[in-house]
């Protein structure tokens, strides 16, 4: 994916996310990539991958297993 570096990049790649969950790449109650793991395949910094699965968190996209990872919520939000 090539990112627009002239926007907010954790927007891009929380976008990027949304989309796959959307999709089907990441069904519900999936895990969904590491902030390494997304920071690798997108060449970006893990600061910025933690801030876009963060903002999902918070949005309701994600929920996150303390030592376990990140998955996609059961029931994520309506649009």
């Amino acid at each position: 994916m090539d990112l627009d570096r002239t926007r907010a990049v954790w927007r891009q790649v929380a976008q990027l996310v949304i989309g796959r969950v959307k999709d089907g790449t990441y069904p519900p109650g999936s895990r969904v990539p590491s902030t390494l793991e997304l920071a690798t395949e997108l060449g970006i910094a893990t600061s910025t991958s933690q801030k876009a699965l963060a903002h999902l968190r918070r949005e309701g996209w994600l929920r996150g297993e303390n030592g376990i990872g990140t998955f996609v919520a059961d029931s994520p939000p309506p649009e």
